[in-house]
């Protein structure tokens, strides 16, 4: 889906973008340009909040980043379809291929839309032996129809906390969305677009912190215990 979008930046400063090159970084650090899923939460023709990620989109190829959006249509209800469904095999794959995460929804009855929770909730905390979530960066944005809030953001922070995601500090949040965007659906300038902007630097700089450093963020002693314990039960069934 990236690959239909305009790159351009005519409102942006790009050169104040302030990404360190791999050749700056700890050489034990990755080289490949970080990988990131966007996730957008409504399936209306015309989509704020997918007009938000495609401008997320931009920007993060703009500092050097790779990028996927997913298109949730076609997604089924979780538990009404088999996990081998294509939509779901696409999400869970994208997720395993991803280092950070966007998830931008728009606000419905003061909370994260049902599409945006369903794409979620489609995806596990750990896959056999992959964890699809888990120690990854996550930046988490909203629009809303009318004055500025903050529902949608707050739930879909306890819902990367849960998935055992890096949250970022930083996140946004779009008051009257439809008054931010012109008729070719790129957003206007303004203090809006900037913290757009800002959210996804620092969703960067967070990812090439810790994306080499994933395995050890999520590594627990009570999962290590467990780990053990079975190990030891093999061990004595294997003797009797």
């Amino acid at each position: 889906m990236t690959d239909a979008l305009t790159l351009d930046l005519p409102n942006i400063e790009t050169e104040q973008f302030h990404i360190p090159k791999g050749e700056k970084l700890n050489r034990s650090f990755s080289g490949h340009k970080p990988r990131f899923l966007l996730l957008y939460g409504s399936l209306r023709k015309v989509s704020y909040s997918r007009l938000v990620i495609e401008e997320c989109a931009r920007l993060l190829i703009s500092m050097g980043a790779e990028v996927r959006i997913y298109n949730p249509s076609g997604l089924p209800l979780p538990d009404d379809a088999d996990a081998d469904h294509p939509k779901v095999q696409e999400l869970r794959e994208l997720m395993a291929w991803s280092e950070g995460q966007v998830w931008c929804s728009p606000e419905r009855h003061g909370a994260m839309t049902g599409i945006m929770k369903a794409q979620i909730d489609w995806v596990p905390l750990s896959l056999g032996a992959v964890r699809p979530t888990q120690g990854k960066t996550l930046a988490v944005m909203q629009v809303c129809g009318g004055s500025q809030s903050f529902n949608a953001v707050n739930q879909m922070r306890v819902l990367g906390r849960w998935m055992r995601m890096i949250t970022i500090p930083n996140q946004s949040s779009v008051a009257k969305a439809f008054l931010e965007f012109d008729e070719h659906g790129r957003m206007k300038p303004s203090a809006y677009y900037n913290r757009i902007v800002d959210v996804m630097e620092e969703l960067i700089k967070f990812t090439l912190l810790t994306r080499d450093n994933s395995e050890y963020l999520v590594d627990r002693y009570s999962e290590r215990v467990e780990t053990a314990e079975q190990l030891s039960q093999r061990v004595n069934q294997r003797s009797i």
